[in-house]
């Protein structure tokens, strides 16, 4: 698939990576972006409509859903990103709420429209996904378990032809990293890495030069061979169609 005459809808569209997303999307002839926000924005391009989006929101997500209507693309970006010490279950219970139960959310409220489109889901992810980063847990548990989630939707969505693909991003340059002194690669680098590789149709997609490194290690080594194996103890489709979308 390719991003060429798509519907996409890309939730944190307003700042960061999503802007970038955004930017690249047009740039790559997408028919119609639906850019979810938590305030008022505007695009000058006629092909974005931004949506009032909060992923935590159940109403937000259920009214987004009906608005939308028809989809070809869902990329799950918005997130959150504080550093702690797993001294406050606050933060650990609010990274979890956005950057866990969120995807989550959208993803169920999104499935029958991507079903009938044949079409996928991207999930910005994290390198932290796959090891945590001590300055950071909260943030790295959250996306750990939003990588298993999208592993799981993974196997019980490719009888219906939805495909999913994970991203596993190095430090980027934007708000959420300020202040953090480690090499970061621009936004726009990063978009442009997301989509090559959703367009080379790659499952796990490490976008920029600090994750690359890793890539073919990663996809060769014996985590992935056992998604493989695992997918394979997937329920009757029937009982998938009905578990997957209730919520």
């Amino acid at each position: 698939m390719n991003i060429e005459n798509k519907t996409v809808l890309i939730t944190g569209a307003n700042r960061g990576i999503g802007r970038a997303l955004m930017d690249e999307a047009l740039l790559r002839g997408a028919k119609r972006i639906y850019a979810g926000s938590r305030g008022e924005q505007h695009h000058a391009d006629e092909r974005v409509a931004f949506l009032n989006l909060d992923i935590t929101d159940e109403w937000d997500v259920e009214k987004a859903a009906a608005t939308v209507g028809n989809l070809d693309i869902l990329i799950n970006n918005a997130g959150i990103f504080m550093p702690d010490d797993l001294g406050d279950a606050d933060i650990i219970n609010r990274h979890l709420a956005v950057n866990f139960f969120g995807p989550l959310r959208v993803t169920q409220a999104f499935l029958p429209a991507l079903t009938r489109s044949k079409g996928a889901i991207i999930n910005n992810l994290s390198l932290s996904a796959l090891v945590p980063v001590a300055s950071t847990p909260a943030y790295s548990i959250s996306k750990a378990a939003a990588h298993n989630l999208m592993q799981a939707f993974r196997a019980l969505l490719s009888a219906r032809s939805v495909a999913v693909h994970n991203c596993f991003t190095g430090p980027v340059d934007t708000d959420m990293t300020r202040g953090f002194e480690v090499p970061k690669s621009p936004p726009a680098i990063v978009a442009a890495g997301i989509l090559d590789g959703f367009e080379r149709g790659e499952e796990d997609i490490f976008p920029d030069p600090y994750s690359e490194r890793i890539a073919d290690g990663w996809r060769t080594g014996v985590i992935k061979v056992l998604e493989q194996e695992f997918a394979a103890y997937v329920p009757p489709a029937a009982e998938v169609a009905e578990d997957c979308c209730h919520h």
